[in-house]
């Protein structure tokens, strides 16, 4: 058995805290068995080396070994991808394929992100944990496959269970082993020790000399929370390297390349879906929809009191309701009621005396008001507006802004209509 030292320099593992000693043992103890590993950990912590470690001294180290990203994979093709598919199994599967379980058949397989895997390629999972059986999308027939699990993720599973998400039989097959990796921010002596490393790959890679931390940059470092973990540091590493000509860092120097600690994301993936965004949208919707419930209401009151008392009664009693549904802005919109010649611009019909019915509904013996409206048309209205325009332009010797005044229209309305009626 490898000793835990000689695993971090195959590896390239820097660190010597407890946990992470710890986590590397318990990789070592477990390898030459078939238990099925569930690494869990923040994202950035560097899970995906514990799967390495345990294929490189299992007995299937000669055998295949397929990482793959359960979350970047869409739901509709993951199903294919892991137990492969039939040809004619669905649109554009023009032939057979052989899904990563029949690939690696021998080897080990890397779950990553184990979590993000939706319910139904669950139940697929968990019968090839169970007896090493699968079913080809779009087949019928039963193969066999003599794989290697392990899995690992970030999201809290026992969260996902509660809320539907994440199968617990499932989980109980995958765990036999738990892996726990800590998080950057609990391995503070390690801290500086990744620094420099990545500070003397990046001074290589970029011909410069290696980056140099004083005392106060070390210890500000290492109080630093880095909820990105080993991959946010080793960013901040590079960006210091490439953009400093200065190679020692003072702390002044390096806090700038710190986010500050309130606008860092959260490392671990909680369950479920927010809903704020929806709910938000919602009540948007549900004020849009009484906003025009509300404008209705208004012009069928309007119109009704037009067809009762006419135009210019409705004016003195209830001018308030005309203003709020046609506005006094000298918009487009505006409508008044003195001035024949905008009323023949506005949508409006000219309504004569209405008739009137009653009659009676035989199932709650309340009455309701029909009524019916003759319209009067001498001419179209689109001939009158043609003709009432011309006739101002000429007028006004083709000025739009004083045709615009007479007609009683705003200058961008007449402008339209010239453009609408060709003149």
């Amino acid at each position: 058995m490898e000793s835990v030292q000689a695993i971090k320099q195959k590896f390239e593992i820097i660190g010597n805290d407890p946990k992470l000693n710890r986590a590397i043992e318990k990789a070592i103890q477990v390898a030459p068995t078939d238990i099925t590993v569930l690494v869990v950990g923040e994202s950035g912590v560097g899970k995906e080396s514990i799967p390495k470690i345990i294929h490189s001294l299992s007995h299937r180290k000669h055998g295949k070994y397929i990482a793959v990203n359960c979350g970047a994979i869409p739901e509709g093709t993951i199903d294919s991808e892991l137990f492969g598919h039939e040809k004619g199994a669905f649109t554009g599967a023009t032939g057979t394929r052989e899904g990563y379980f029949e690939v690696a058949n021998g080897g080990t397989i890397f779950l990553d992100e184990v979590g993000e895997l939706p319910l139904t390629t669950q139940v697929r999972l968990l019968r090839v944990l169970e007896n090493g059986e699968f079913i080809k999308v779009g087949s019928s027939q039963v193969q066999k496959t003599n794989v290697r699990i392990v899995a690992a993720t970030n999201v809290n599973l026992f969260d996902a269970i509660e809320k539907g998400k994440f199968r617990e039989d499932l989980y109980y097959r995958l765990s036999t082993v738990d892996i726990m990796l800590p998080a950057l921010r609990e391995r503070k002596d390690d801290i500086h020790l990744l620094f420099r490393k990545f500070a003397s790959d990046f001074a290589h890679k970029y011909k410069m000399p290696p980056l140099k931390l004083d005392d106060n940059a070390v210890e500000l470092l290492q109080k630093f929370r880095w909820s990105g973990n080993i991959r946010q540091l080793r960013n901040v590493a590079e960006q210091i390297s490439v953009l400093e000509t200065n190679r020692d860092i003072s702390a002044m120097t390096l806090q700038s390349y710190l986010p500050l600690e309130g606008s860092n994301l959260p490392s671990v993936i909680k369950a479920g879906k927010p809903e704020s965004d929806f709910s938000t949208e919602r009540e948007i919707l549900y004020k849009v929809l009484f906003d025009m419930k509300s404008d209705l209401n208004d012009l069928k009151k309007l119109t009704m009191e037009l067809m009762k008392n006419g135009s210019s009664k409705v004016q003195e009693t209830n001018p308030n309701l005309i203003r709020k549904i046609y506005g006094t802005d000298g918009s487009e919109n505006e409508f008044d009621f003195d001035e024949p010649q905008q009323r023949s611009l506005s949508v409006m019909p000219v309504v004569a005396k209405p008739q009137q019915e009653h009659f009676k509904n035989d199932r709650d013996d309340n009455y309701l008001f029909a009524e019916t409206v003759e319209e009067e048309e001498t001419l179209r209205l689109e001939q009158k507006e043609i003709e009432m325009i011309k006739k101002s332009l000429e007028k006004n010797k083709g000025k739009r802004k004083a045709a615009a005044d007479e007609l009683g229209i705003s200058e961008r309305t007449l402008y339209r209509k010239i453009k609408q009626f060709d003149l």
